[in-house]
């Protein structure tokens, strides 16, 4: 009995975590698929886009007064709120760019990139990073829309796109089970990662910038640590199917992934543990791919967008235990 109570006493106590998980509300406003919901110029707007084309904007505060921002005449993929110019960036498939300025309401800018389709946008420091599926990735000035540059190191899919300004670096991942890290100065090549087996839908810096995590179609997360040249720190079979997208907290203390197996899983963004499983069966979630997801400030809301067309809004509580 005594060999027990040394052994129990020596031992590091951690409290477990427990999460509850609540489905607020339900939005069926696309008549596709959705692909991507984006951050708005406030903590309870966000913007959604699907294969419909349709372009619109929704308030956590009033869930019923969704309307539509823009109509497009092909798919889009990727849409980026740039908060600096007040300026919402739609990525149309196989046509380009378009620029909203949400003060006056309208277009003030579009550029043609060819017929590729658009994975990804991000702007930064008024540089607009554009993802393509030709495996370019295109750099532009956000006054002008002239190309700065063009990344070409793959004929597959540029898919996803993560900045480290700490570090000055740009992680892209590819669907040639690659991902890439640039120099953010002179956009030369500094690192060349065989990341996983098949193609990287999703890459994204911790909030820290000490690592770098990819999301694969293998069904994997990788951990890479960015101060020790990016070598592999951990890797996770963390779903059934694809990975398609990851969101942190707004603490920063957690993280979501979404798949194509129609799961979202919640995880400990310093231990890199599973804490939740949100699906159909147990919490009435999605039917189909979960495609974007985006973690909000607005009462910690997290909202999740599927091909079964809905845009579904859960509130995550942690508690320990």
């Amino acid at each position: 009995m005594l060999s027990f109570v040394l052994r129990f006493q020596d031992s590091a106590f951690k409290p477990m975590t427990k999460v509850e998980i609540h489905k607020v509300n339900t939005l069926a406003g696309h008549q596709d698929c959705v692909y991507t919901v984006e951050s708005g110029p406030e903590p309870h707007l966000f913007f959604s886009a699907g294969g419909d084309g349709v372009v619109a904007q929704w308030d956590l505060n009033d869930l019923e007064s969704g309307r539509m921002l823009a109509k497009l005449d092909s798919s889009v993929y990727a849409l980026c709120y740039y908060a600096e110019r007040n300026v919402l960036i739609i990525g149309q498939n196989f046509d380009g760019i378009h620029l909203i300025d949400l003060n006056e309401r309208k277009q003030v800018g579009s550029i043609n990139l060819g017929s590729s389709a658009i994975f990804d946008v991000k702007v930064l420091r008024d540089r607009i990073f554009v993802a393509l599926a030709n495996g370019e990735v295109h750099i532009l000035d956000i006054t002008t829309l002239k190309t700065i540059e063009v990344l070409s190191y793959s004929d597959k899919s540029a898919r996803s796109i993560s900045f480290s300004t700490l570090n000055g670096h740009l992680a892209v991942g590819y669907s040639d089970n690659m991902v890439r890290i640039f120099n953010l100065k002179d956009f030369s090549l500094l690192h060349e990662i065989e990341a996983h087996k098949i193609s990287v839908f999703t890459v994204r810096y911790t909030p820290g910038e000490r690592y770098l995590i990819s999301g694969s179609r293998d069904a994997h997360l990788k951990i890479w640590d960015v101060q020790q040249d990016y070598t592999l720190k951990e890797s996770v079979v963390a779903h059934m199917y694809a990975i398609n997208h990851l969101d942190f907290s707004a603490d920063g203390k957690h993280f979501v992934t979404c798949s194509m197996d129609k799961s979202i899983k919640v995880w400990d963004a310093e231990t890199f543990q599973l804490l939740k499983v949100i699906d159909k069966a147990r919490h009435a979630g999605h039917g189909t791919s979960v495609n974007k997801l985006l973690w909000t400030d607005h009462n910690n809301l997290l909202v999740s967008a599927s091909d079964d067309r809905s845009i579904s809004i859960w509130d995550i509580t942690f508690n320990l235990s």
